[in-house]
């Protein structure tokens, strides 16, 4: 391929491995003493994956596959502990720093401005709270970061093999999460309104979209077949969490999010990446976090949602800070590591949780982070929502034991465990072995997917259910105890297990009228 630059080759500072390695094991050690210090469990989503793990089925799943993938692979590991469900996304963010603070290099940064670069990312909230959860969050950060580095290489050369890239980072994208539609958009807008609108006249980005549609084809082919379920998963999304969500307060988020030093470093970067001069070869990867960041803003996404622009955003700030050549730059530069360690130190609480419960709530009050404590549906809370889904879920479990020990011997052979949502059904799944529970079902989300097994309900111990649906079903409930989590979000304060007999009808003839429920 040709290239269009003059300066196109030359040459890359060198990689500041010594530098770039230190901020990745601070951040794996931190991760280290989380595990060892903490007094959170698994957290409510990462019960769902894992329970997606052990269903399966790669071409018939209702979600991107990628993160079940991941969870057969987790739950492989020995001891079906904490440790063996945090190892992945640790591993991921350390993964997502070494990229960014490449990319840093590839934008012409020397050691301080890869460094800083890396460190920004680990001092932000937001990734340090998504490289500690099990979620498909941090992998889909992983993906736009790759992709977008790829976008700055090819500014710099358009070689073939960088296209490949980009194929298989959208590829990866699309079996994590359909939310890489979003970037694939926004890319190609930017390719639009750049120079860059020549590579369309190259077959290289449209292998690349090629490669990308084989390997995220497991997606797709899971929609098809299963009826696009996707459609219904963002309607109720729609209804239940994003109408909460105003431009306003999308845009009023970012900074807590991310770090306020970060979130200067990364404003910095947006503006040099589109308006400077020095810069403008690589306007494809500004254009595209910009594009990406409007297009979330319209449909009113979830704040987070736009967290992968801001690793290249970093690292295109760190390299104009770097380049400051004033009387005050010294100063400024180590003035922006120190705020920037500052507030990752101040904010550390808030995306590691690392204190007791109440410790955790009481801090958050301290530094004025009360707005970290509004859930989904726009509630305010005694700990953020993600902390206060790491709480009760092995009690429930240890509840739902209790209830079939009491249950006589032919009982518990024809038992099953009904899951009123998908953490008390996920958790229930994932404690199922230590516990010696009886089969898991439930008819909310991927659940009903996984389908109600083979036993017909003979008797069912549910937990969380209404006694009131449940007897629309069987002629005989009772509640066996009620497992009461002070900390945990409302809705799993006070939770019953009930042992229902006496069904009017198997599991699996109602199976099919239970489908949709959310």
């Amino acid at each position: 391929m040709t290239t269009h630059s003059s300066d196109t080759h030359d040459a890359r500072p060198p990689f500041a491995v010594g530098i770039v390695a230190t901020v990745v094991a601070v951040s794996l050690a931190l991760h280290v003493i989380t595990l060892m210090v903490t007094t959170f469990g698994i957290q409510r989503d990462e019960f769902l994956y894992f329970s997606m793990g052990e269903h399966l089925r790669l071409w018939r799943m209702d979600f991107p596959p990628l993160i079940a993938i991941l969870a057969n692979i987790a739950g492989a590991l020995p001891g079906h502990t904490l440790a063996a469900v945090r190892v992945f996304p640790a591993v991921e963010g350390a993964a997502l720093t070494l990229l960014a603070a490449l990319i840093g290099r590839e934008l012409g940064g020397g050691r301080f401005a890869q460094g800083l670069t890396a460190l920004c990312c680990i001092s932000s909230v937001l990734f340090q709270r998504t490289s500690t959860l099990f979620q498909p969050v941090v992998l889909d950060q992983l993906w736009w970061t790759l992709a977008l580095w790829m976008l700055v290489r090819l500014s710099r050369e358009e070689r073939p093999r960088d296209w490949i890239g980009f194929g298989i980072a959208m590829g990866l994208g699309l079996l994590t999460k359909f939310s890489i539609l979003f970037f694939g958009l926004a890319a190609l807008g930017a390719i639009v309104v750049t120079p860059a609108r020549r590579w369309l006249l190259t077959p290289w980005p449209w292998l690349a979209a090629a490669i990308a549609f084989v390997i995220g084809a497991p997606s797709i082919v899971g929609q098809v077949r299963l009826g696009y379920p996707v459609v219904a998963q963002m309607r109720d999304l729609q209804g239940q969490q994003l109408g909460h969500v105003s431009w306003l307060s999308f845009v009023a988020e970012q900074p807590l999010m991310v770090s306020p030093a970060p979130f200067v470093v990364a404003v910095i970067g947006v503006v040099a990446l589109i308006a400077t001069h020095r810069a403008r070869r690589f306007a494809v990867a500004g254009w595209a976090c910009l594009l990406a960041f409007a297009l979330l803003l319209v449909l009113h996404g979830k704040a987070y949602y736009i967290g992968p622009i801001y690793p290249t955003l970093f690292a295109a700030g760190a390299v104009v800070v770097e380049a400051w050549r004033a009387r005050w730059a010294t100063a400024a530069r180590w003035s922006i590591v120190a705020v920037t360690i500052a507030f990752g130190a101040l904010l550390l609480p808030l995306g590691m949780p690392l204190l007791g419960w109440g410790q955790t709530g009481d801090y958050i009050a301290r530094i004025g982070a009360s707005s970290s404590l509004r859930t989904n549906q726009g509630v305010m809370e005694r700990l953020p929502q993600d902390y206060a889904d790491m709480i009760g879920w092995e009690e429930q479990s240890q509840a739902l034991a209790r209830a079939t020990r009491a249950l006589s011997a032919g009982e518990r052979e024809a038992a099953v465990i009904l899951g009123a949502n998908y953490g008390e059904a996920g958790a229930a799944e994932f404690y199922r072995a230590k516990y010696d529970l009886p089969p898991v079902v439930s008819s909310v989300g991927s659940f009903w997917f996984f389908g109600p097994g083979a036993r017909p309900g003979t008797v069912l111990v549910s937990i969380g259910a209404d006694s009131v649906d449940i007897a629309k079903f069987y002629d005989d409930v009772r509640v066996a105890e009620v497992v009461r989590s002070p900390w945990s979000v409302a809705e799993e304060r006070e939770v019953p297990v009930l042992v229902a007999r006496r069904p009017r009808t198997t599991l699996q003839a109602i199976w099919p009228s239970l489908a949709g429920r959310q």
